[in-house]
């Protein structure tokens, strides 16, 4: 299957302050979700910020919602539910008659990520899962997680290789954007 931009959107999920300090490699994901947002934005996708009960765990962490507020409008969007399907008005921007495809990264992936795909799928709406941009407080947890979206029907592949894939071809100036941003 490839991912094609013009019906695919994006989720970054629940990346948020009182969350973000126990989640394992942080650092590294800081960086692999400002890329992958970054490259986005450029790509110009569609791309949704959810916040899970902001008054208990906070606000989107700042470089996160820093890269998501370039070149685009923020949309962030408070949830209770664990599933982004479970909540009406983000269900009604992700299963449309026009999005195929459904970008998720953040966390925690064995809890928002994961539930959001089995709900994606069961709606006909392939999750694409960008691994190296999602965590969770323990490893074994995500990987977990990961497998089990991956063996349910949802699409793993990592950030540097979903921005080419959704880009195409090379020589554009989206192309030296992207190249620039993964190096």
């Amino acid at each position: 299957m490839r991912i094609q931009r013009e019906n695919t959107t994006a989720v970054i999920v629940d990346v948020q302050e009182r969350l973000f300090p126990h989640i394992q490699n942080r650092e590294a994901l800081t960086e692999r979700l400002e890329i992958l947002i970054r490259g986005l934005r450029e790509l110009q996708i569609p791309l949704i910020v959810t916040e899970q009960y902001r008054k208990g765990l906070g606000p989107t962490v700042t470089p996160v919602e820093r890269a998501a507020a370039t070149g685009g409008t923020l949309e962030t969007l408070e949830k209770m539910a664990f599933s982004c399907c479970d909540d009406p008005v983000i269900a009604e921007r992700l299963i449309a008659p026009d999005i195929r495809t459904v970008m998720l990264a953040g966390i925690e992936t064995h809890i928002c990520v994961l539930q959001s795909s089995m709900d994606l799928l069961s709606h006909g709406i392939t999750p694409v899962v960008v691994a190296d941009a999602t965590g969770s407080r323990r490893v074994y947890d995500r990987e977990l997680a990961l497998q089990r979206i991956q063996t349910a029907g949802g699409v793993l592949t990592t950030v540097e290789s979903v921005l080419f894939e959704l880009c195409r071809y090379a020589g554009t100036d989206t192309f030296r954007t992207i190249s620039a941003l993964v190096k």
